[in-house]
């Protein structure tokens, strides 16, 4: 399945004279347990655009065709190893109005203000979705980002925000994933991933305390070759991002591999590794990720044409 470009043009005219329909396609769309038998989940992340994030390796622009994007889903939330879909609302209505999202997990991006390359990157304020339009939207949870250093004044405030948000959606026995990275600031201040394990593994204890309740909270977490301590700092369900597609992409899914030896590792939630592989084929990049998070899956091997 793939979008053509009359049923796109369809969307953009229903854009201007039927814009009722994608918030009733999103609600109305055909729900699924959070959790299915196997208790693992491929997630696609197609919420970089709402933070600016439209750049792929030295082509800056790589993520900025909507078409381009909404066909890549498209595709990859129809083969049966793919669970759902995290994204701002302007990507799920689309999808729903596209009848993509039956059946599949829908999970809103909430807190998108700490824009990509801004001065006030990591003081990320709420822009998308919040509680109750995650609920009264219909959608399966929430999604929320922490990056965590110690020297912005603004990351108090989405501590805060994201403890509250954790609340809320537990109090609606909604999914609270929260995806929460250690940040340094480098010698003219800009934000930088800390990638010391030992890092990572303060900022999932900490991100597993917040809220009034972590009974429906998921991690969103870096796969380290520390996997096993990382994810020892917790009993919370830890979902595993992708990450920028630079390069050989053997060393992700290896990676993917190893962790999913721990017991709450539960699967992935990745974009770019997914949506723009190296070679270009999203279909066999999921088939791939299936192989990792269901080996034993008989429909892990479908859909790689």
């Amino acid at each position: 399945m793939s979008l053509d470009h009359a049923h796109y043009r369809a969307l953009v005219d229903a854009r201007v004279f039927e814009p009722a329909s994608f918030a009733r396609a999103l609600v109305s769309r055909r729900r699924r347990p959070i959790a299915r038998a196997d208790g693992r989940l491929i997630i696609i992340a197609a919420d970089h655009t709402a933070r600016g994030k439209i750049s792929l390796g030295s082509d800056r622009l790589a993520m900025a065709d909507r078409f381009r994007l909404l066909d890549r889903l498209v595709r990859c939330l129809a083969l049966p190893d793919v669970d759902g879909v995290l994204a701002s609302a302007d990507v799920l209505e689309e999808l729903a109005w596209l009848g993509a999202l039956d059946d599949k997990l829908a999970i809103g991006t909430m807190n998108r203000g700490g824009i990509i390359g801004a001065t006030w990157e990591l003081d990320d304020r709420l822009t998308a979705y919040d509680t109750n339009h995650v609920e009264s939207m219909g959608l399966d949870g929430g999604k929320t980002l922490i990056r965590i250093d110690y020297s912005d004044p603004g990351v108090a405030r989405t501590i805060e925000t994201v403890a509250r948000l954790t609340t809320e959606l537990a109090d609606r026995k909604l999914m609270a994933m929260i995806e929460p990275l250690p940040y340094l600031k480098d010698s003219t201040g800009k934000a930088m991933l800390d990638t010391s394990d030992e890092a990572l593994t303060t900022v999932v204890a900490i991100a597993s305390g917040l809220g009034s309740s972590s009974a429906y909270t998921w991690l969103k977490i870096p796969a380290t070759a520390r996997m096993t301590e990382v994810a020892a700092a917790t009993t919370l369900p830890i979902l595993m991002l992708g990450g920028e597609p630079i390069g050989d992409s053997d060393e992700t899914f290896a990676l993917w591999a190893s962790a999913m030896n721990e017991p709450n590792v539960r699967g992935v939630v990745a974009g770019r590794t997914l949506l723009y592989p190296n070679d270009g084929n999203p279909e066999a990049a999921v088939a791939r990720a299936a192989a990792v998070i269901r080996p034993t899956s008989s429909t892990n091997s479908k859909g790689t044409s």
